[in-house]
């Protein structure tokens, strides 16, 4: 770890300080590890009224990019934080000076290896956008096409892999003193951030993205997806087709266009969803364009999510679990669907969602508040510490986006109408015999190849049962904790032996031999003090050699620097 890193750390220690999560770097040995005393800072006014989720959000905020992005991308992993904190980073937007036009063309002249001029007849000198990764230029082609040039900032990627090392080393840190960092380790996170930052750097994913939603909506006129330029894009600059058109504002539609419009996003949705399973990951308003006779067109694909066709059919069968109130069901496909970071309360976790059923679906579904539900559902999840794939969680934030416009623009649309004919379907391609790919071929295959097997599986059971070679393994948490407590006990019997016989070898050794204090032998009281002393050090270290391990930043260097 250089000189830069631990400044770098010193500063975010500082700033956690100020809003409020100073506890959380003094557990975490921050100060220590910076081998200083530990910095005096005064808890802002703000932070003391701001609730936790707010202080985290400003938090970040004043970190810079690398953060803000974190942010950003913790906002679409329901499953990762409670819904409180992913409604408030939610709202984190980039602050940041636009880059000046010279740096843009040089950025430019580095990825497509031309000059400006031989590749554009023009470029808009004020940018349309600018976000803490990239920014965004009007500009026409030598053909005369109008585009948008995404030009990533210069020096983004270093500033990110600097700060991504500085975190995995907090995150390490943290996991070598806080035991409670519940279902996803800090380390994993950071992993994950890790990921999703560097796709989302390389504009080339984003440019196949954008050609896999145009390929498949390709036949739906209702919905435009801009075209990439292949020969003006790279890893760092991304040409689309510029797309005319402006935000969606329903109170400047006539009712009959509001109602069009919602029918051409949940169509668009549903089709996404259940047909080419690649849907927009982050469809809010700003990434969604009204244009001309009620048309829509989606822009920014730098969050996609993708279902495989199980995890289709495993989303239809939740939601109709949900809609039936089947608690039970609703409990069991989570539970199938995640992955449980240990034995999971089945019981306990159905009768709460059997709570959160009852609280949402009073009445019908048609006054259903999804976003809570979605929400609510998530929390269980993880406070029964199952872990959600990211795709479902991916899609909980899209959904309530999606949600959310369509409140705004016609709260009379019955989605379950709409909806109904795709589940149909996707259930009826699954049990169609017909259908070589359906679901009811790969099961009768299962279950044929499955009595194939059973035969052999248990004459093997019954010639291991005869010859007693048959052996079962019960493995138990509870059990696990006895063995550790009996050898506990059998190594504090055999070390109080061995102080015993320490204690009695060094009076008999000493005690006819001088110096003598009064009647009593100084060497022998030297033994039986030596003895003890080692005793309770053997004992010390046996007990709580692992917890104070944690603490020693020695042990974190070394694996910081494998």
């Amino acid at each position: 770890m250089n000189l830069q890193d631990l400044n770098r750390i010193r500063q975010i220690a500082l700033i956690a300080a100020r809003h409020g999560f100073g506890e959380v770097t003094d557990r975490a040995g921050v100060w220590r590890l910076l081998g200083g005393r530990k910095e005096k800072v005064e808890v802002s006014e703000e932070a003391r009224r701001e609730s936790t989720a707010r202080r985290f959000r400003l938090f970040l905020s004043e970190l810079g990019p690398t953060f803000i992005k974190l942010g950003q991308v913790l906002s679409t992993r329901a499953d990762l934080l409670p819904a409180e904190f992913v409604d408030e980073l939610a709202t984190l937007q980039d602050d940041v000076e636009a880059i000046p036009l010279e740096a843009i063309h040089a950025q430019i002249r580095e990825a497509l290896g031309k000059d400006v001029q031989e590749l554009f007849a023009q470029v808009d000198p004020e940018p349309l956008a600018a976000a803490s990764i990239a920014q965004v230029h009007r500009a026409v082609t030598l053909d005369g096409e109008e585009v948008v040039i995404k030009v990533q900032r210069p020096g983004i990627a270093q500033r990110i892999d600097a700060d991504l090392g500085v975190l995995r080393s907090l995150a390490r840190l943290l996991e070598a003193v806080v035991e409670e960092t519940g279902i996803y380790t800090p380390s994993g996170i950071v992993d994950e951030f890790d990921r999703a930052i560097h796709e989302e750097l390389d504009f080339i994913n984003e440019a196949t993205n954008i050609r896999a939603f145009l390929e498949n909506h390709k036949d739906r006129p209702y919905l435009k997806i801009p075209r990439v330029h292949a020969a003006l894009s790279s890893r760092t600059v991304l040409t689309m087709e510029f797309i005319r058109g402006e935000k969606i504002n329903p109170a400047t539609l006539a009712e009959a266009d509001r109602k069009q419009v919602a029918q051409h996003i949940l169509e668009a949705s549903f089709r996404q969803l259940f047909d080419d399973g690649l849907f927009h990951g982050d469809p809010h308003p700003g990434n969604v364009l009204l244009m001309e006779g009620n048309r829509l067109a989606l822009l920014d694909f730098g969050v996609v999510g993708r279902l495989t066709r199980p995890m289709q059919e495993t989303l239809v069968m939740l939601c109709l679990a949900v809609a039936l109130k089947d608690s039970d069901s609703v409990a069991r496909i989570l539970y199938r669907v995640g992955v449980p970071d240990s034995r999971a309360n089945l019981m306990g976790f159905r009768n709460d969602i059997e709570s959160i059923l009852g609280q949402h679906l009073p009445t019908t579904l048609g006054q259903v508040d999804a976003r809570t539900l979605l929400r609510d559902l998530l929390d269980l999840a993880v406070k029964y510490r199952i872990r959600i794939p990211k795709e479902y969680a991916l899609l909980s934030r899209a959904s309530i986006s999606t949600e959310g416009m369509l409140r705004g623009l016609y709260p009379e649309l019955n989605i379950l109408e709409v909806a109904l004919p795709y589940a149909k379907e996707l259930m009826a391609g699954r049990y169609d015999p017909t259908q070589l790919q359906g679901g009811l071929m790969r099961t009768l295959l299962r279950f044929q190849s499955m009595a194939q097997d059973l035969p052999t599986q248990l004459s093997q059971i019954l010639m291991d049962l005869e010859t007693g070679k048959f052996s079962v393994t019960v493995r138990a948490e509870q059990f696990d904790k006895l063995n550790e407590n009996l050898r506990s006990v059998a190594v504090i019997a055999f070390l109080g032996l061995c102080a015993c016989g320490f204690i009695v070898g060094a009076f008999i050794a000493f005690a006819p031999r001088p110096p003598m204090y009064g009647n009593v032998p100084v060497l022998g009281i030297v033994g039986i003090a030596l003895a003890a002393a080692l005793f309770g050090a053997v004992l010390t270290w046996y007990l709580f050699g692992g917890r104070f391990g944690k603490l020693r930043v020695t042990r974190f260097l070394k694996k910081r620097n494998r």
